[in-house]
């Protein structure tokens, strides 16, 4: 018998099965690495989804693990539109979504452009995800303020523009900008290099209250607060419309002027506005009402002088939380033959201003329009909220 051959074909034997035993058990983790991906990925990470009514300006759509949200700009060009991946922590990125902006959700740390993009972190009360702002000075929210004294919060803006290298040293897992997706600066590209995903917030676009307040939906699906986010807005928006329906009904309607007259033009909101749906809403007679576009009317002093003069109220007059009907007089002194302005009834929006010089008109009022109505109908019609105190209105004296 031939010992040795028989010694060979035994060895070759045993590092056969070795082999073997090594690609199984190579495959059979694999496998069930692959198994709890996609168990992961099968989990039904939302039952709690939000639904946009009013805006027009954003989709959310929602997936196993994943949420897509859609930016639109003004265009309605794909050019000018965002696609963002918000994607869980920790799964799997699903195929077909290679060349979309990700971003790892819940999101733990944002910056952001903007004191109205504090209002929606505010109106969710996550304030605390907040490290960065473009201008420290021009905020309104007290809790951002004392984060602010604590230096949780960074400057990011510079030169009217953005602060490259501290974004950078920051590494935020977000930056939310404003203006319309298709304006990709080199900053923000220089940003996205280096793996900070850039959201465009472009709540501007929308001409109805309750559709720029339902921006917060955005970053509700951020943060994964749907919940809250439904309840907060179903509330504020039933709150809204039921005070609407009180001024719908009225019959005698006050004529209204709004803004005041600057070195170039006077500019008024165009019927189509935000601002003249709220005009409408609070049961106003606004003369360029019917004008249906949702951009400013630059008119000369003499186009608007004819109305002015018999309007019963004057809104939004003044840029100034200082600001008194003697100032406003000794800008034009047309302005003393305004009807509103013989009877004392002129308003600005500057009631909330701190000492910052921050109003928080900008900012918690976009996430309020509730409120604004509310003050704007107290204006109007006094008798249909009795009780109710102005917030962000006040009356010139």
């Amino acid at each position: 018998m031939n010992y040795s051959r028989i010694r060979l074909l035994l060895l070759k034997n045993a590092f056969l099965s070795l082999v073997l035993i090594t690609v199984y058990g190579c495959n059979s983790s694999d496998s069930q690495s692959e198994q709890k991906i996609s168990k992961a990925e099968a989990k039904n990470y939302y039952n709690e989804k939000t639904e946009v009514k009013y805006a027009k300006g954003f989709t959310i759509d929602y997936f196993s693990h994943y949420k897509i949200v859609n930016i639109f700009g003004t265009s309605g060009q794909a050019a000018d539109t965002a696609k963002y991946l918000l994607l869980e922590r920790g799964t799997a990125r699903p195929e077909g979504f290679s060349e979309v902006q990700l971003i790892e959700i819940p999101v733990r740390s944002m910056a952001v452009m903007s004191s109205m993009h504090v209002g929606l972190l505010g109106f969710l009360g996550s304030e605390n995800v907040l490290t960065g702002l473009a201008n420290l000075q021009y905020v309104y929210s007290s809790e951002v303020i004392k984060m602010i004294g604590a230096r949780k919060i960074a400057e990011i803006g510079r030169d009217q523009g953005l602060n490259d290298e501290k974004l950078i040293e920051m590494h935020p897992d977000l930056l939310m900008t404003m203006g319309s997706p298709g304006a990709k600066t080199q900053h923000y590209q220089t940003l996205e290099q280096a793996g900070i995903p850039v959201l465009t917030n472009s709540e501007w676009i929308e001409n109805t209250p309750l559709a720029r307040a339902e921006w917060v939906k955005v970053v509700a699906a951020l943060l994964n607060k749907e919940e809250m986010v439904n309840k907060k807005f179903a509330e504020m928006e039933k709150e809204y419309n039921r005070i609407a329906s009180l001024a719908a009904k009225v019959k005698d309607k006050p004529t209204i002027i709004s803004g005041l007259n600057t070195k170039d033009a006077w500019f008024l909101p165009g019927g189509g506005s935000y601002m003249a749906r709220f005009f409408n809403d609070a049961g106003a007679d606004y003369h360029w009402n019917d004008v249906k576009t949702d951009a400013s009317l630059p008119l000369n002093f003499e186009a608007v002088y004819p109305v002015a003069l018999d309007a019963d109220i004057w809104l939004n007059v003044g840029f100034d939380k200082n600001d008194t009907k003697k100032g406003i007089l000794a800008m034009d002194s047309r302005y003393g033959d305004f009807k509103a302005f013989k009877t004392g009834k002129m308003y600005s929006y500057n009631n909330r201003v701190n000492e910052r010089g921050s109003n928080d008109f900008f900012e918690s009022g976009t996430v309020n329009p509730h409120i604004v109505l509310s003050d704007l109908i107290k204006i109007l019609h006094p008798e249909l909220l009795p009780d109710h105190q102005l917030v962000y209105y006040k009356q010139l004296r």
